[in-house]
């Protein structure tokens, strides 16, 4: 990969915070990557995430479909989403950057913030739509418009289908894994840490598959049984930032330490919250066979080296979660129409050819299923960019 086209930092007059932007690359003069907001964030993971939403536009690319991938983007602002002064800080953060905001940066929602209130803030600072940038591309903007529309309206047992779409995506990528190990459903065990939008519906999905989730994990805590979570009451029983009523908790649930999902009985281990949750000192507690990366750059690389030795599997990011950012293009772009049923075959075909893709390509290179993932990109992008052309 090169070195991003733009990258920026900005300080907030009144509380000196600061937000970051950077774009990794342009594809037909646009780029796509959400905004997140979190304590802590940094230029440097900011732009890593950039260049994994590259990754993952090239990775979908599909010549016959009428989503053409774009470039990569990310935003990120240094405060925890909770603080009273947030959404004051977005609205001016969005301010600042709105000429790339009209221009050729399209966003959404991220670790954080909800597409609600990205909405909103972009409604307040006079933008047209958060994902403007791309209209110039459509073949018919009011159609493709509505269509997004309609589908942001869709529900599904009480869940909205954007918020449905990426954990469908991650569910379908882990239970391709298990296909291909010869595991079956029934049986296999499941901890995920992180019940909002990303985690909530991977649960859903893996449970509705036949595995069984033990473990959830929130700001607050670790919720255990080993006979299984009732998913769907832990669901109803959210806020808007994923943290779980414990007055829904049965009498056999357990409240464990914040941490300990990393080490419960379960095959697989789902983060879906932070980024960096996994580093080389916790590793090691860790008994799960598989890490499915719903959350961006959970795991550290120097604790990938080592949970591979250790003959754990790690699903990568730019794959796993990809689903929800390519559901947005699909439904734009014509591929899919405003309905829960096509959305999810869609998205459980897509991703499930892509796992397989990067299997077999791991297992003819002898190579871990990141460096596959990097292999697959490195043969598209430069099919992209003879097709499309790219702005350095």
């Amino acid at each position: 990969m090169t070195t991003p086209l733009l990258s920026l930092t900005w300080t907030d007059h009144v509380t000196g915070r600061q937000g970051f932007l950077v774009v990794d690359r342009l594809v037909r003069g646009v780029a796509s990557g959400g905004l997140r907001m979190r304590p802590g964030c940094t230029l440097d993971e900011v732009a890593g995430l950039a260049r994994g939403m590259t990754m993952k536009e090239a990775l979908h690319y599909d010549p016959a479909a009428r989503y053409v991938p774009l470039g990569g983007a990310k935003g990120g602002i240094d405060c925890d989403p909770r603080d009273p002064e947030a959404y004051g800080l977005l609205v001016r953060y969005l301010r600042a950057v709105r000429p790339y905001v009209e221009s050729f940066w399209t966003t959404g929602e991220d670790l954080g913030l909800s597409q609600d209130l990205v909405d909103r803030a972009i409604a307040e600072t006079g933008l047209v739509s958060s994902i403007q940038a791309v209209y110039p591309l459509l073949d018919d903007e009011a159609a493709a418009r509505r269509r997004l529309s309609d589908a942001f309206a869709v529900e599904v047992d009480g869940i909205g289908l954007d918020e449905l779409a990426g954990g469908c995506g991650v569910a379908e990528s882990a239970l391709t894994a298990l296909d291909a190990a010869g595991v079956p459903c029934a049986g296999t065990r499941v901890a995920v840490q992180g019940l909002g939008t990303m985690g909530g519906a991977t649960a859903r999905f893996l449970t509705r598959a036949g595995l069984t989730v033990v473990a959830v994990a929130d700001i607050k805590g670790t919720i255990h049984n080993p006979a299984g979570l009732d998913v769907e009451t832990l669901l109803a029983a959210r806020d808007t930032y994923g943290t779980v009523d414990r007055s829904a908790l049965r009498p056999a649930d357990r409240e464990l330490p914040g941490d300990a999902w990393l080490s419960l009985d379960a095959e697989v281990l789902v983060p879906a919250a932070v980024s960096y949750a996994i580093d080389t000192g916790n590793q090691e507690r860790i008994r799960a066979r598989w890490i499915v990366e719903a959350a961006n750059m959970p795991v550290l690389p120097a604790a990938e080296t080592l949970l591979a030795a250790r003959g754990v599997t790690v699903l990568p990011d730019v794959v796993v979660n990809s689903g929800t950012n390519a559901w947005w293009w699909w439904t734009l772009f014509g591929d899919i129409g405003a309905d829960a049923d096509e959305a999810f075959a869609h998205i459980r075909r897509s991703m499930r050819a892509l796992v397989e893709q990067l299997l077999a390509r791991a297992d003819a290179d002898g190579t871990s299923l990141r460096a596959a993932a990097h292999a697959l990109v490195a043969d598209r992008l430069p099919v992209i960019a003879e097709r499309f052309g790219r702005y350095r």
